[in-house]
């Protein structure tokens, strides 16, 4: 493995986790920017097919639609509807008539990059599950801008959003890594015509790691059914990662490029290194504020 993808790797690492422990507004301002910069991938990818999405226009949309998750996370799904409403207001009033591809590709990027990269903010800055609070919890915030950095690193009196973003993270690592270094050594069926590199034992010794962290974390932090939660929250995360990953592939394939940038030395782009994250927030989210709370407490 050439050292600039370790290196850049490892300062990527370094970025996510000062990001996850701070919260607040140093969270979704991070985020901010890999939103906007996945964004500009993402319409550079759309324009190579001939398509005029109302790209600037949806990436003031998407960042109003992480700034609001912010402030209001219940607002966000009042205010991604007017966003498509406004995409689309735009677009009709060009000069040049729009096409169903332009509308379609900038909804799309409204949903790809910003209304499902929302569900991190709603989960790091607006996960407030009494059932998830330990007992001994400390406050959620004891910095400014709604950030915090905890006095223990005794992950069962840190904050749920923070032990939940963690673990979620974890779960990715661990199914990225899983994939990665099993299906280059061991792999010998190809998963799908998308992504040529992947394969079927890749995938399940991936999906497979990610339930292990997940487990492992569901019973560190005592939650309801440990046993089972932890199995199904890591099957969500490591599934939900690799159809994020194979829909990036898709994209750049259907696009005619390998790399969806050259931003990240020895990684490519911001999509590149990001895709196993957009499908998956949402699913976690409303796993532990719906699914988990409705456990028994053994099996």
């Amino acid at each position: 493995m050439p050292w600039s993808r370790i290196v850049s790797g490892i300062v990527a690492i370094a970025v996510a986790i000062g990001m996850i422990v701070l919260g607040g507004w140093y969270f979704t301002l991070g985020f901010c920017v890999i939103v906007y910069l996945g964004l500009l991938e993402y319409f550079q990818l759309v324009r190579a097919k001939g398509i005029m999405p109302a790209a600037k226009s949806t990436i003031f949309v998407s960042l109003l639609l992480l700034i609001t998750s912010t402030i209001s996370p219940t607002l966000t799904d009042a205010v991604f509807p007017l966003a498509g409403t406004f995409i689309c207001f735009y677009l009709l009033f060009q000069p040049k008539m729009a096409t169903i591809a332009d509308v379609a590709s900038s909804i799309l990027g409204l949903l790809y990059g910003g209304y499902l990269p929302s569900y991190w903010v709603r989960l790091r800055v607006g996960l407030d599950q009494a059932s998830l609070l330990p007992a001994k919890a400390t406050a959620s915030t004891n910095l400014p801008l709604k950030g915090y950095w905890p006095h223990s690193w005794d992950l069962s009196v840190l904050p749920p959003g923070l032990t939940a973003t963690f673990l979620a993270f974890g779960c990715i690592w661990a199914a990225d890594i899983g994939a990665y270094f099993f299906g280059k050594y061991f792999g010998r069926t190809r998963l799908s015509s998308i992504s040529p590199k992947k394969t079927v034992e890749g995938a399940i010794f991936g999906i497979a790691g990610s339930i292990a962290v997940a487990t492992a974390g569901a019973w560190y932090l005592d939650w309801p059914s440990w046993q089972l939660s932890g199995v199904i929250l890591g099957a969500l995360v490591g599934i939900a990662s690799l159809l994020g990953d194979l829909t990036e592939s898709l994209m750049k394939r259907d696009a005619g490029v390998k790399d969806s940038g050259q931003l990240i030395p020895g990684h490519g782009g911001i999509l590149d290194r990001t895709d196993s994250y957009v499908f998956t927030a949402p699913l976690v989210y409303y796993f532990l504020t719906l699914f988990l709370p409705l456990l028994p407490p053994f099996l």
